[in-house]
Protein backbone atom coordinates (compact mmCIF):
# COMPACT_ATOMS: atom_id res chain seq x y z
CA UNK A 1 0.00 0.00 0.00
CA UNK A 2 1.48 3.33 -1.11
CA UNK A 3 1.58 5.91 1.63
CA UNK A 4 -0.80 8.70 1.86
CA UNK A 5 1.59 11.35 1.23
CA UNK A 6 2.56 9.72 -1.81
CA UNK A 7 -1.28 9.14 -2.88
CA UNK A 8 -1.95 12.84 -2.30
CA UNK A 9 0.88 13.51 -4.83
CA UNK A 10 -0.20 11.07 -7.50
CA UNK A 11 -3.73 12.60 -7.29
CA UNK A 12 -2.20 16.01 -7.45
CA UNK A 13 0.00 15.12 -10.42
CA UNK A 14 -3.19 13.77 -12.30
CA UNK A 15 -5.84 16.24 -11.96
CA UNK A 16 -2.88 19.11 -13.15
CA UNK A 17 -2.04 16.68 -16.16
CA UNK A 18 -4.99 16.82 -16.99
CA UNK A 19 -5.78 14.18 -20.21
CA UNK A 20 -2.92 15.52 -21.60
CA UNK A 21 0.75 14.13 -21.45
CA UNK A 22 2.82 17.35 -21.09
CA UNK A 23 4.83 17.85 -18.20
CA UNK A 24 3.54 19.57 -14.87
CA UNK A 25 5.72 21.87 -13.28
CA UNK A 26 7.28 21.24 -9.56
CA UNK A 27 5.45 25.22 -8.84
CA UNK A 28 2.11 23.91 -9.92
CA UNK A 29 2.40 21.01 -7.30
CA UNK A 30 3.82 22.72 -4.43
CA UNK A 31 0.63 25.57 -4.79
CA UNK A 32 -1.92 22.91 -5.07
CA UNK A 33 -0.48 20.68 -1.85
CA UNK A 34 0.42 24.13 -0.31
CA UNK A 35 4.03 22.71 0.05
CA UNK A 36 7.56 24.45 -0.54
CA UNK A 37 8.95 23.90 -3.29
CA UNK A 38 12.53 21.92 -1.67
CA UNK A 39 9.57 19.80 -0.44
CA UNK A 40 8.18 19.24 -3.71
CA UNK A 41 11.64 18.87 -5.62
CA UNK A 42 12.34 15.85 -2.80
CA UNK A 43 8.99 13.77 -3.14
CA UNK A 44 8.78 14.01 -6.96
CA UNK A 45 12.94 12.53 -6.92
CA UNK A 46 11.48 9.90 -4.86
CA UNK A 47 8.12 9.35 -6.85
CA UNK A 48 10.40 9.01 -9.85
CA UNK A 49 12.82 5.91 -7.92
CA UNK A 50 9.09 4.24 -7.72
CA UNK A 51 8.49 4.20 -11.34
CA UNK A 52 5.80 6.60 -10.49
CA UNK A 53 6.66 9.70 -12.49
CA UNK A 54 9.10 10.81 -15.13
CA UNK A 55 10.62 13.75 -13.56
CA UNK A 56 13.15 15.73 -15.52
CA UNK A 57 14.56 18.63 -13.08
CA UNK A 58 13.36 22.30 -14.24
CA UNK A 59 11.20 20.50 -16.93
CA UNK A 60 8.70 19.35 -15.10
CA UNK A 61 6.93 15.55 -14.08
CA UNK A 62 4.13 13.55 -15.71
CA UNK A 63 3.13 10.01 -14.32
CA UNK A 64 4.50 7.04 -15.63
CA UNK A 65 1.55 4.26 -15.89
CA UNK A 66 1.88 2.52 -12.90
CA UNK A 67 1.91 6.30 -11.19
CA UNK A 68 -1.23 6.73 -13.06
CA UNK A 69 -3.08 3.57 -12.17
CA UNK A 70 -2.19 4.38 -8.88
CA UNK A 71 -3.63 7.69 -8.52
CA UNK A 72 -7.16 6.50 -10.04
CA UNK A 73 -7.03 3.68 -7.72
CA UNK A 74 -7.25 6.55 -4.64
CA UNK A 75 -9.27 8.97 -6.69
CA UNK A 76 -11.67 5.72 -7.20
CA UNK A 77 -11.58 5.18 -3.25
CA UNK A 78 -12.19 8.75 -2.44
CA UNK A 79 -15.48 8.50 -4.92
CA UNK A 80 -17.05 5.72 -3.91
CA UNK A 81 -16.96 6.94 -0.64
CA UNK A 82 -18.44 10.36 -0.78
CA UNK A 83 -21.28 8.13 -2.26
CA UNK A 84 -21.61 5.54 0.26
CA UNK A 85 -21.39 8.14 3.42
CA UNK A 86 -24.38 9.78 1.02
CA UNK A 87 -26.11 7.02 0.57
CA UNK A 88 -25.78 5.15 4.15
CA UNK A 89 -25.61 7.71 7.08
CA UNK A 90 -27.64 10.71 4.16
CA UNK A 91 -24.62 13.04 4.49
CA UNK A 92 -24.96 16.32 2.20
CA UNK A 93 -22.95 16.28 -0.72
CA UNK A 94 -20.83 19.23 0.94
CA UNK A 95 -19.92 17.53 3.45
CA UNK A 96 -18.66 14.32 2.14
CA UNK A 97 -15.32 15.59 0.16
CA UNK A 98 -12.95 15.98 3.52
CA UNK A 99 -14.37 12.52 5.18
CA UNK A 100 -13.15 10.87 1.79
CA UNK A 101 -10.05 13.01 2.37
CA UNK A 102 -9.39 11.12 5.36
CA UNK A 103 -10.83 7.81 4.97
CA UNK A 104 -9.26 7.07 1.21
CA UNK A 105 -6.40 6.44 2.70
CA UNK A 106 -6.84 3.44 5.00
CA UNK A 107 -9.25 1.37 2.68
CA UNK A 108 -8.20 -1.78 1.53
CA UNK A 109 -8.77 -2.98 -2.32
CA UNK A 110 -11.13 -5.40 -0.85
CA UNK A 111 -13.11 -2.98 1.45
CA UNK A 112 -13.39 -0.63 -2.05
CA UNK A 113 -14.66 -3.36 -4.07
CA UNK A 114 -17.25 -4.49 -1.59
CA UNK A 115 -18.50 -0.73 -1.31
CA UNK A 116 -18.48 -0.66 -5.45
CA UNK A 117 -20.62 -3.86 -5.43
CA UNK A 118 -23.02 -2.29 -2.83
CA UNK A 119 -23.64 1.02 -4.27
CA UNK A 120 -24.58 -1.21 -7.70
CA UNK A 121 -21.49 -0.19 -9.33
CA UNK A 122 -22.26 3.71 -9.96
CA UNK A 123 -19.95 5.23 -12.57
CA UNK A 124 -20.30 9.01 -10.83
CA UNK A 125 -19.72 10.23 -7.42
CA UNK A 126 -22.59 13.31 -5.49
CA UNK A 127 -21.02 15.62 -7.63
CA UNK A 128 -21.14 14.29 -10.89
CA UNK A 129 -17.61 13.36 -11.21
CA UNK A 130 -16.54 10.02 -12.74
CA UNK A 131 -15.36 6.84 -10.42
CA UNK A 132 -12.82 5.28 -12.33
CA UNK A 133 -12.90 1.27 -12.81
CA UNK A 134 -11.18 -1.26 -10.91
CA UNK A 135 -8.94 -1.84 -13.96
CA UNK A 136 -8.36 2.11 -13.81
CA UNK A 137 -10.90 3.25 -16.77
CA UNK A 138 -12.49 6.97 -16.00
CA UNK A 139 -15.17 7.17 -17.65
CA UNK A 140 -16.16 10.14 -19.71
CA UNK A 141 -18.42 12.85 -18.45
CA UNK A 142 -18.88 16.39 -18.51
CA UNK A 143 -21.15 19.01 -20.23
CA UNK A 144 -20.76 22.18 -21.04
CA UNK A 145 -20.56 25.08 -18.27
CA UNK A 146 -23.51 26.61 -17.73
CA UNK A 147 -22.13 30.29 -18.59
CA UNK A 148 -22.41 29.17 -21.99
CA UNK A 149 -25.80 28.42 -22.48
CA UNK A 150 -27.91 30.50 -23.99
CA UNK A 151 -30.70 32.46 -22.80
CA UNK A 152 -33.85 30.54 -23.85
CA UNK A 153 -32.09 26.91 -23.14
CA UNK A 154 -33.40 24.18 -20.96
CA UNK A 155 -30.90 22.52 -19.43
CA UNK A 156 -29.80 19.79 -16.87
CA UNK A 157 -27.11 19.58 -14.28
CA UNK A 158 -24.92 16.91 -14.64
CA UNK A 159 -21.67 17.82 -12.82
CA UNK A 160 -20.21 20.52 -10.32
CA UNK A 161 -16.37 21.18 -10.77
CA UNK A 162 -15.84 22.22 -6.98
CA UNK A 163 -16.17 20.37 -3.71
CA UNK A 164 -15.97 23.48 -1.44
CA UNK A 165 -18.20 22.87 1.42
CA UNK A 166 -19.98 26.73 1.14
CA UNK A 167 -20.33 26.54 -2.37
CA UNK A 168 -21.84 23.35 -2.56
CA UNK A 169 -24.48 24.25 0.82
CA UNK A 170 -25.42 27.16 -1.25
CA UNK A 171 -26.58 25.78 -4.44
CA UNK A 172 -28.14 22.84 -2.79
CA UNK A 173 -30.18 25.60 -0.84
CA UNK A 174 -30.75 27.28 -4.27
CA UNK A 175 -32.12 23.69 -5.23
CA UNK A 176 -29.03 23.76 -8.28
CA UNK A 177 -28.28 19.77 -7.67
CA UNK A 178 -27.70 17.14 -9.63
CA UNK A 179 -30.00 16.59 -12.59
CA UNK A 180 -32.00 19.98 -11.83
CA UNK A 181 -33.76 20.88 -14.82
CA UNK A 182 -32.98 24.88 -15.41
CA UNK A 183 -34.52 27.36 -17.61
CA UNK A 184 -32.24 30.08 -18.52
CA UNK A 185 -33.99 33.24 -18.53
CA UNK A 186 -31.46 35.69 -18.57
CA UNK A 187 -27.92 36.56 -19.74
CA UNK A 188 -25.86 39.57 -19.37
CA UNK A 189 -23.46 40.13 -21.54
CA UNK A 190 -20.23 39.87 -21.77
CA UNK A 191 -18.90 38.33 -17.90
CA UNK A 192 -22.46 39.30 -16.70
CA UNK A 193 -24.31 37.36 -14.09
CA UNK A 194 -26.63 34.30 -15.77
CA UNK A 195 -30.07 33.94 -14.45
CA UNK A 196 -31.74 30.96 -14.00
CA UNK A 197 -35.07 29.42 -12.74
CA UNK A 198 -34.98 25.51 -11.82
CA UNK A 199 -38.20 23.88 -12.25
CA UNK A 200 -40.47 23.90 -9.34
CA UNK A 201 -38.89 26.82 -8.10
CA UNK A 202 -40.90 30.18 -8.47
CA UNK A 203 -37.49 32.42 -7.35
CA UNK A 204 -34.82 32.82 -10.01
CA UNK A 205 -31.31 32.58 -9.23
CA UNK A 206 -28.81 34.76 -10.28
CA UNK A 207 -25.33 33.52 -10.76
CA UNK A 208 -21.57 35.44 -11.92
CA UNK A 209 -20.09 33.94 -14.82
CA UNK A 210 -17.34 32.56 -13.25
CA UNK A 211 -19.73 30.47 -10.43
CA UNK A 212 -21.56 29.34 -13.81
CA UNK A 213 -18.20 27.78 -14.83
CA UNK A 214 -18.13 25.46 -12.21
CA UNK A 215 -21.55 23.88 -13.33
CA UNK A 216 -21.85 21.42 -15.74
CA UNK A 217 -24.81 20.87 -17.78
CA UNK A 218 -26.25 19.05 -20.57
CA UNK A 219 -29.59 19.47 -22.81
CA UNK A 220 -32.80 18.67 -21.48
CA UNK A 221 -33.69 16.25 -24.17
CA UNK A 222 -30.71 14.51 -23.17
CA UNK A 223 -27.85 15.54 -26.00
CA UNK A 224 -24.63 16.37 -24.48
CA UNK A 225 -21.50 17.69 -25.24
CA UNK A 226 -19.19 15.33 -23.12
CA UNK A 227 -15.49 16.61 -22.20
CA UNK A 228 -13.04 14.34 -20.59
Amino acid sequence: MTSASVENYLKAIYRLQGDGDSRVKTKEIADRLDLALPSVTSMLKALADQDYVNYIPYQGVRLSEPGRLAALRVIRKHRLIELFLMETLGMNWSEVHDEAELLEHAMSEKLTDRIDAWLGYPTLDPHGDPIPTREGVMPEHGGRGLHEVARGEQVVIRRVLTQDHEFLTYLHQKGLVLDALLDVVERAPFDGPITVRVQGEASPVSLSHATAGLILVTASQGEANPTA
